[in-house]
């Protein structure tokens, strides 16, 4: 049994390494203003993309990202908000979930894309 934030450790490792695979540029990890955090800043062409990671060790409880729930969404909006206008940006922002479950300790790895659309 791997502890909780060494798994989240772990996930957001892969995902980095996973998206760096797919070609993106990673801008930022764990990212934070105030109390909210942004797993990945990462820029897909000339896209900024905001990445929540979850990991689990099975999908017993249902797949991890379930648990972006809306009020989650709105941290990352506004987190993502806070970092467009502190490094002063202008491009398209899109929000992405990686889900990530050990099945026999193996990572089996779900990118989701424009995962949902900021409520604003």
């Amino acid at each position: 049994m791997v502890d909780h934030n060494d798994l989240g450790k772990m996930g957001e490792e892969l995902a980095v390494n996973y998206l760096i695979g797919k070609g993106y540029e990673i801008l930022e990890r764990n990212w934070r203003n105030k109390h909210k955090e942004i797993d990945i800043v990462a820029k897909d062409g000339g896209t900024l993309v905001i990445v929540e990671v979850k990991t689990r060790q099975s999908d017993g409880f249902g797949e991890p990202d379930m648990a972006v729930t809306r009020q989650k969404q709105k941290c990352l909006v506004y987190a993502a908000n806070a970092y467009v206008f502190s490094k002063r940006l202008d491009l398209d922002i899109r929000f992405d979930i990686i889900s990530i479950v050990f099945n026999q300790g193996n990572p089996i790895i779900d990118h989701i894309e424009d995962a949902f659309l900021p409520h604003w």
